[in-house]
């Protein structure tokens, strides 16, 4: 059993960049190529990539599609794309373009019902992504935090078919102040769904402490700032991954 590495391409007005906090006003721009960004991290032994569209997350729909388009053209590996996907055009339109796996977040806590449905239909297709402000659910572009606590809607999926669960501590995201291994296992172990960690990634400790725990059911996790700080290499990261 391996940690899959995602590394992450985000998204906003086809650009790179990494965001502080799920913040649009504190973003890094790290490029203008996509694509090329992919390549690299195809490069460097990247088998799966995570696509997120920033600025379809606040819009409720597909801005970047030009982009997530270029990206899967560029990389041979396995796309999983979020950001906006709110109704089933919208997941279909993902799949038909090559993506292996959409990710629904929003849409989860508000319309859960759409998201079982959809797992149901295509199996091993749909993340539910569980974003976390001390310990409670926040929705649209984490701009808004909900009153229900992360394993509650964990568990609402449990029997519907999901591939994974992508747990992100939003209070860390972008800030390289270390994942949060705590929370993460605690979810893997909560539930009988795989779950991906994602937020605050700081470098190769990150990757040593996860490791471990592929055994709770935490099937990878996401590195964004970190490589493109030069914090982590790419490459060390899957070789640790893999052991």
């Amino acid at each position: 059993m391996t940690l899959t590495i995602f590394p992450a391409i985000d998204l906003k007005g086809g650009q790179v960049v990494r965001l502080a906090e799920g913040d649009m006003d504190r973003a890094t721009v790290y490029g203008d190529d996509p694509a090329a960004q992919a390549r690299l991290f195809a490069a460097a032994g990247a088998t799966h990539l995570h696509v997120v569209d920033l600025d379809g997350a606040f819009a409720g729909a597909s801005v970047n599609g030009a982009a997530v388009e270029s990206i899967i053209a560029a990389f041979p590996g396995k796309v999983q794309v979020g950001g906006g996907i709110r109704d089933r055009t919208g997941v279909d339109r993902w799949l038909g373009l090559g993506v292996e796996r959409v990710i629904i977040g929003t849409a989860a806590l508000k319309d859960p019902d759409f998201v079982r449905s959809a797992a149901r239909d295509l199996p091993g297709r749909i993340v539910v992504g569980v974003d976390a402000r001390d310990g409670m659910v926040a929705t649209e572009g984490w701009a808004d935090v909900s009153d229900v606590r992360v394993e509650d809607l964990a568990r609402r999926f449990e029997d519907a078919g999901v591939a994974a669960l992508l747990f992100t501590d939003v209070g860390r995201d972008g800030l390289l102040k270390g994942c949060n291994v705590e929370a993460t296992v605690a979810l893997a172990q909560a539930v009988d769904i795989p779950v991906i960690a994602s937020g605050g990634v700081a470098g190769i400790d990150d990757i040593h402490a996860l490791r471990p725990h592929v055994a709770d059911g935490i099937e990878g996790v996401i590195t964004g700032r970190a490589l493109y700080d030069g914090r982590l290499d790419l490459a060390e990261a899957i070789r640790v991954g893999q052991q």
